[in-house]
């Protein structure tokens, strides 16, 4: 499949790229190959195969949601550049909606 520079400049804008003559050039020759060798594959037999989304078996490998003992609270907060004895204080950075 041969590309015109129309084609691959209108690639480029489509992804927001602003490129140069040559690199429209080197872009295209690029493009060619990839297209090229995905003629390649659509040249193999798919028909009895079955549409994954892995290629190979995927597991749950999450652990178990089992409750455990935590950090007590003072330990937390012990290192905290600042806190009110019960959360973190930090820096406002979102401004209120009003």
């Amino acid at each position: 499949m041969t590309l015109s520079i129309e084609d691959i400049a209108k690639v480029a804008r489509l992804a927001r790229l602003r490129l140069s003559p040559e690199e429209l050039s080197q872009l295209g020759d690029q493009l060619g190959k990839t297209l090229k060798y995905i003629d390649i594959l659509n040249e193999v037999e798919t028909e009895n195969v079955e549409p994954m989304a892995h290629a190979f078996d995927v597991e749950n490998v999450f652990r178990a949601d089992v409750v455990q003992p935590s950090l007590d609270r003072s330990v937390a907060l012990s290192n905290a550049p600042k806190t009110d004895g019960k959360y973190f204080l930090v820096p406002q950075i979102i401004e209120s909606g009003e």
